[in-house]
């Protein structure tokens, strides 16, 4: 079996592994870090730069996941490659979008059923970019999945440096609630998805417990032994334009369909066990 992936970045890199000790080859692009790719057991191709390599990919593959992300002016995948993919066999394709689809619901619940009301450039961008792929998939019966992301943590992407170094901020907006998944749940709900995969799927992918950002980085400090950084009001924080903005956005993401219909148990429910399992991680050397 073969897997294409078009933008093999963080979340890919986990998944990678699991399709190769299935047997499965996988070839992913990069815009221009291909020792990364291989690194991961995929076979490198730059995009931009290789697209003959990548046209000749499509028609062989069994699976595609698109993990670019689209930009104001569309879905670059698409724009690239739509003719080839329109004429593609594949069992399953997997578009990894973001709850940012659904905008701000002040700390309230959604679903994969919620209207998408994203704010802002980006997330109007994915609602676009879901559009387009789902009229790809119905017009040409592509099996169509889309992954809705909430804030990724991994390796690498943990609050413990920043703790460690005296950057970490406790920033405070009252009523502000995340919803985040660990990057090894991303990869098992994929592969999940991939092993049955629905005539079609939506699916939010995130953890148990939707908490507010400052609590992340207080138990953070606390698993380290290190002072509880103080709280700092959302409105006297220097942050950048791209920070601010995810503050912008405040609501708690369910999961029910991943577990209920993919049959996911999440290795991290919650952020105090991703936390843990991280700094367990960091002291063995993993």
């Amino acid at each position: 079996m073969k897997m294409l992936v078009f933008g093999h970045g963080y979340s890919a890199g986990y998944l990678t592994p699991l399709l190769r000790a299935r047997g499965w080859d996988v070839t992913g692009t990069t815009r221009g870090d291909p020792d990364r790719v291989a690194a991961c057991g995929a076979t490198p191709l730059l995009w931009p730069g290789q697209e003959d390599e990548v046209r000749a990919a499509i028609p062989g593959a069994d699976a595609i996941l698109i993990s670019a992300a689209p930009t104001e002016a569309g879905d670059p995948v698409l724009e690239a490659f739509r003719n080839e993919l329109t004429r593609a066999r594949l069992r399953w394709l997997g578009y990894l979008s973001t709850t940012g689809v659904y905008g701000d619901r002040q700390g309230g619940w959604v679903d994969e059923d919620s209207a998408l009301d994203g704010s802002g450039p980006r997330g109007q961008a994915r609602i676009r970019a879901e559009a387009d792929w789902r009229a790809l998939a119905t017009a040409h019966g592509l099996p169509l999945h889309i992954f809705r992301l909430a804030g990724i943590y991994g390796p690498g992407r943990g609050p413990f440096q920043k703790v460690r170094d005296g950057t970490a901020r406790r920033i405070i907006k009252p009523g502000q609630v995340f919803s985040r998944i660990h990057v090894e749940d991303i990869a098992q709900v994929l592969l999940a998805s991939i092993d049955a995969p629905a005539p079609v799927g939506i699916y939010n992918v995130c953890d148990n417990d939707p908490a507010p950002p400052q609590d992340v980085i207080a138990h953070a400090a606390e698993l380290l032994g290190l002072p509880v950084p103080p709280a700092l009001p959302f409105d006297q924080a220097p942050m950048s334009p791209m920070a601010r903005s995810f503050y912008g956005d405040s609501k708690r993401v369910r999961n029910d369909r991943i577990i209920r219909d993919l049959g996911v148990r999440l290795r991290y429910p919650d952020y105090r066990s991703g936390l843990a399992a991280l700094l367990k991680a960091e002291g063995s050397g993993e």
